[in-house]
């Protein structure tokens, strides 16, 4: 169990995303919909802009890696600020026309987003698609103080899209509040939160919840 007790100690929903950061994507359709998860749930998606911040050390020096597999394309700026948060902009007109034309989005259009089922056709691209949701817009408390994991995202339609395809993956339906403006899905069961975890590619934080 000492592994267990190590790995809390270093930030629980921390490592559980940097356990999820060791093994990127190899088929690009998969890497496609792991950056769209990444995208629905970051703080910026528009036609002129988007804006990735995280402080997950080991998923900001995934990102790169992984926009260049998905769409053959590098960020125009990377700045780091405080607290060691890292922001990731794309600002560049041909570059955001390219990466909207993958998920089917007319910027003409764009009056809201959603989830565009069929870019997550394949099981790996629909659990690849919760990964990146889970990397850049949600949370995992520390068992020893309770038990509870989130998703926040400021679209609602994509929420409900969200739960609809974890609730196919899983078996179960998470549980959707409204904060800020923004839509949360979130899990309070232990063994369903072991199981998210599992699915997603992170056994040892899932071990830790058991």
């Amino acid at each position: 169990r000492r592994f267990n007790f190590d790995y809390i100690n270093l930030g629980f929903s921390g490592n559980a995303k940097g356990e999820l950061c060791r093994a990127l994507p190899q088929k690009k359709c998969c890497a496609q919909a792991l950056c769209f998860g990444i995208l629905l749930y970051c703080n910026t998606f528009t036609p002129e802009k988007i804006k990735i911040v995280t402080e997950c050390q080991e998923f900001a020096a995934a990102l790169p890696k992984l926009f260049k597999r998905a769409f053959n394309v590098e960020f125009d700026q990377i700045k780091t600020g405080s607290g060691g948060k890292q922001s990731f902009l794309v600002e560049d007109e041909n570059t955001l026309a390219l990466i909207l034309d993958s998920y089917g989005f007319d910027p003409e259009q764009m009056l809201s987003l959603h989830v565009n089922l069929s870019v997550l056709e394949e099981e790996c691209c629909r659990v690849s698609f919760l990964r990146g949701a889970f990397l850049v817009g949600g949370s995992v408390t520390d068992p020893e103080k309770g038990y509870h994991l989130e998703m926040s995202t400021t679209h609602q339609s994509v929420a409900r899209e969200t739960n609809a395809l974890a609730q196919e993956a899983l078996g179960f339906y998470p549980k959707i509040a409204h904060r800020g403006g923004g839509s949360v899905l979130y899990l309070k069961q232990s063994d369903q939160i072991s199981d998210f975890l599992t699915l997603l590619g992170a056994p040892v934080a899932a071990m830790g919840i058991m």
